[in-house]
């Protein structure tokens, strides 16, 4: 049977998604949010011996402190190599973190598994949003706390999503993934799902110590995404995109010629799962 017109082909995405994820280094993306990571868990406020799960956990930002706090701890990821670099760092911390190879909208865990199911910029990538709210608190117990923080579409990192959309536009049909940043659509996707909601919209600050066309090649060369995108591109294109999102750099930047420092607004989100 022949997809609709305009239905995406979720097999073929996540292909693609998995292999962008894993190209790069996200590991040196992923240094520049670590102690906005490290002060998500703080606000967690977990108790000693609680069942976590991080979901999209990447190289760990998250599941370390939260393993260093006393939680018992999984990530899950769809990167292999991503869960490599993370379980590196737990075991050169000696912390035992478990991390597992796994889909957010097929996550490989019982009903009411975790005490608590967090994602910090991760989750809110999946292709199918619904889908990955209701695995999200399926694995949650009753009366457990689901936590996210997502990027919002007003924000830095969502501009940067519409600039690398107007040059190279996602497959038909997909939900932009900074609608995670959007409290009512948020709200509406847990549905059922929560017994309380509580959002706020919080913010980071970007900090490379170096000027604003560099920090544009700096996330061209390590986050997979942008260079995916920079790949789909003939040389015009790609000079035309590294102008627009310099640019864009330029214009929210609060440092100086050799030094880029932008904010970035996230919305942080607690669940209490019904």
């Amino acid at each position: 049977m022949e997809r609709p017109a305009g239905v995406p082909d979720v097999k073929a995405v996540k292909a693609r998604m998995k292999a962008v994820w894993m190209s790069g280094d996200f590991g040196e993306i992923a240094r520049y949010t670590t102690t906005e990571a490290e002060s998500f868990v703080a606000g967690l406020h977990l108790p000693p011996g609680a069942r976590l799960l991080d979901v999209a956990c990447g190289t760990g930002n998250v599941s370390l402190p939260a393993a260093r706090a006393g939680a018992v701890v999984t990530g899950v990821d769809i990167a292999t190599n991503l869960l490599a670099a993370a379980k590196a760092r737990a075991e050169g911390e000696g912390l035992a973190v478990r991390f597992e190879e796994g889909d957010v909208e097929e996550l490989p865990y019982r009903d009411a598994e975790f005490d608590a199911v967090v994602s910090m910029f991760g989750a809110m990538f999946a292709p199918r949003p619904e889908q990955a709210a209701a695995e999200i608190a399926r694995v949650c117990r009753p009366g457990g706390l689901i936590a996210m923080a997502n990027w919002t579409p007003e924000g830095f990192v969502g501009k940067t999503v519409h600039v690398t959309n107007h040059f190279v536009p996602p497959p038909p049909g997909l939900a932009s993934p900074v609608l995670w940043g959007d409290e009512q659509v948020v709200r509406e996707r847990f549905g059922d799902w929560a017994g309380s909601f509580a959002a706020c919209r919080r913010e980071l600050f970007f900090d490379y110590p170096f000027g604003p066309a560099e920090s544009v090649q700096f996330h061209r060369t390590y986050l997979g995404p942008i260079a995916a995108a920079f790949e789909r591109l003939e040389p015009q294109g790609q000079q035309m995109l590294a102008e627009a999102m310099t640019q864009l750099y330029s214009d929210h930047n609060e440092g100086d010629d050799n030094h880029t420092l932008i904010r970035g607004e996230y919305l942080e989100i607690r669940v209490e799962r019904a």
